[in-house]
């Protein structure tokens, strides 16, 4: 039982389940650490400089008011110096004439002259604004130079108010990892389950040539490994099964056809005294026994005969010759030879046949072998309703119809015999492509013999259910 336990899918899914919900509390951290160490590797010591904004307002205006007086020169060079040490911002100044001077780094946004309006709109929109702003006049007389300091804000935000601030996409981050690594393995969890089910159901539907499946692999020993075991111990017993089944109809052949072999002989042997007592001088009722011993011995000769064909037809080895054949001259003659032996029983014979031929790939002998059985079925069962029809109909390849005004083959006849006559017609009919069609009742008995209807596959997928 725990071995059946360790190996159930049921088990195996719980463990995935069971490892997604120990991961979940440890990802948050290493994703706090995958996202967030390079960001603190890349820190400098040199960005305490940017995080205080007045620090750094108090120090550009002090720099403006040591450059009061000082040569554009010396203004440019001393932005120089600052932007070695504050790298990060950027620097301009604008002369007195409104004109644009050096740019740490270049701007290409900025004007080449400045006006006054330029200038106060550029204030008020750094007000408060990103990047931050300080703008402070280098003259005390307010002559118009002045010079610009501007930092992105993000510079000025410490390095664990971006980790708070960020905390909400790490908590995110990690539940998308946690649950689309969970959704992977349980996809490939499911995918090889239904790929190996797929695999048995193919199995199953796509028999070998002897109409059984084809064992599969067992790969595991899980719940679906036991589908599979018990599937190939099916097949096991159905090819078992098959092969007594072939041994045993072999053996059923092979003794039918030594019984019809060897009952031959003393049936001619039988027969022979029998025509020899006919010749005495008998009794009436002697008489009587020799005729009854007579039908007796034809009816165990035809049964005979029908035990050998059917061996033979059921092997495969009966003789099948086809040409084509005129099935209404064929009916004709077949009616005319039983036709006295009809008339002789007061029959009422109804036959219909059409004036142009109608064609059949068959072999003739097998069809007067049908039409013989079926002509004395009704000789000998439906005798009481003195009736027959024979008809041959053109249409759709044509047809033979047999109808009788019987009792009905499930009705109970004194010369009803084993069936073996109608199983060897059924043989024949299958073997020579056509259909047999009965209809009986109590009030008789139709039989329509017709070329088998072929269905092509647009016909089949057409006749199928919606």
């Amino acid at each position: 039982m725990r071995f059946r336990l360790k190996q159930s899918l049921l088990t195996k899914y719980l463990i995935i389940i069971f490892c997604a919900m120990l991961l979940l509390p440890l990802m948050f951290p290493l994703v706090s650490i995958v996202l967030f160490y390079p960001l603190q590797l890349g820190a400098e010591d040199g960005d305490e400089l940017y995080r205080d904004g007045k620090q750094l307002e108090s120090m550009w205006h002090l720099e403006a008011q040591q450059l009061d007086g000082a040569e554009d020169a010396a203004i440019d060079k001393r932005l120089s110096e600052l932007k070695a040490v504050y790298s990060k911002a950027s620097m301009f100044w604008v002369d007195k004439d409104g004109v644009t001077r050096t740019q740490l780094p270049v701007n290409p946004q900025l004007p080449a002259k400045w006006t006054a309006a330029y200038t106060l709109q550029f204030m008020k929109e750094r007000i408060g604004g990103d990047p931050f702003t300080v703008v402070a006049f280098i003259e005390s007389d307010k002559q118009g130079r002045f010079m610009v300091f501007e930092l992105p804000r993000s510079y000025m935000v410490a390095q664990g108010v971006k980790v708070r601030e960020y905390y909400g996409t790490i908590f995110s981050a990690g539940a998308i990892i946690i649950l689309g690594l969970f959704l992977f393995v349980s996809f490939m969890f499911f995918y090889r389950i239904r790929k190996r089910l797929v695999r048995l159901r193919w199995a199953m539907t796509s028999p070998a040539a002897g109409g059984i499946p084809t064992a599969v692999e067992v790969q595991n020993k899980d719940e679906i490994g036991e589908l599979e075991s018990a599937f190939n111990d099916m097949i096991r017993k159905l090819e078992a099964g098959r092969l007594r089944e072939a041994e045993e109809e072999a053996l059923r052949r092979e003794l039918i056809a030594k019984l019809s072999h060897d009952l031959r002989t003393p049936l001619t042997a039988i027969r022979s005294h029998a025509f020899g007592l006919r010749k005495e001088r008998l009794t009436e009722q002697g008489t009587e026994s020799v005729a009854l011993i007579e039908r007796k011995i034809d009816y165990l000769g035809q049964l005979i005969e029908n035990l050998f064909s059917y061996s033979l037809l059921s092997a495969g080895r009966y003789p099948y010759r086809p040409k084509q054949v005129d099935i209404v001259r064929m009916t004709r003659t077949m009616l005319a030879s039983w036709y006295p032996l009809f008339e002789q029983e007061g029959f009422d014979i109804q036959l219909s046949l059409p004036d142009e031929a109608v064609n059949w790939e068959i072999d003739p002998a097998w069809l007067e072998r049908v039409l013989d059985n079926y002509f004395q079925n009704v000789l000998r069962h439906a005798r009481e309703g003195r009736y027959i029809s024979v008809s041959v109909v053109p249409e759709g390849g044509g047809a033979i119809t047999i109808g009788d005004r019987g009792p009905g083959m499930g009705a109970a006849s004194l010369e009803k015999g084993t069936g073996l006559g109608l199983s060897i017609i059924r043989l024949m009919v299958k073997e020579m492509s056509l259909d047999n069609e009965v209809k009986t009742g109590p009030n008789g008995t139709q039989i329509t013999i017709s070329p088998r209807v072929v269905l092509y596959p647009s016909e089949v997928n057409k006749n199928l259910p919606k």
